[in-house]
């Protein structure tokens, strides 16, 4: 966490750090009173590979959107994809299951995972991610969103879901 607070404060990114017990899936994150999101989008953010292991993705989308998983993989191009184990996502992220959040893109400088987002994130006010940790969200923007990723080097596409 503290490394990617200092990415943000380097960034000159503004954001609130709101710190909650630990949490694993996005029906725990909305079982938090949601007074402490201050209206914030939620987001999912779901670790992916393709059939053969060889590409990997971060899909990050609106909280309350259920993703398909072949609308996602026509739109990347790829093989049939299924949630990557917690090993890959170890390797890729440095990151256990439960923790996945674009600001782990922070630990892969060789830019191994593709991002694919929401279009729709891109209307809303705040965004809520884990800063590498389950135990706290940031709240951004989306423009924020958006300039950490591009200082993390890694391409977008906007896929709809």
């Amino acid at each position: 966490m503290d490394e990617v607070l200092k990415k943000l404060e380097e960034l000159e990114i503004n954001y609130e750090l709101v710190k909650h017990p630990p949490v694993y899936t996005i029906e725990d994150m909305t079982n938090l009173d949601p007074a402490i999101f201050k209206g914030a989008e939620i987001c999912k953010n779901l670790f992916l590979r393709d059939q053969k292991g060889k590409r990997h993705f971060l899909v990050i989308l609106c909280g309350d959107k259920q993703a398909s998983m072949d609308k996602i993989q026509k739109q990347a191009y790829t093989t049939r994809l299924s949630f990557g184990s917690a090993e890959r996502l170890q390797k890729h992220l440095k990151l256990e299951a439960g923790h996945v959040s674009p600001m782990g893109l922070i630990n892969n400088p060789e830019k191994t995972v593709e991002v694919l987002l929401d279009k729709d994130l891109k209307n809303k006010d705040k965004l809520a991610f884990h800063p590498n940790t389950n135990e706290a969200c940031i709240l951004i923007t989306f423009a924020d969103l958006k300039k950490f990723l591009d200082d993390c080097g890694h391409e977008v596409e906007y896929i709809t879901i």
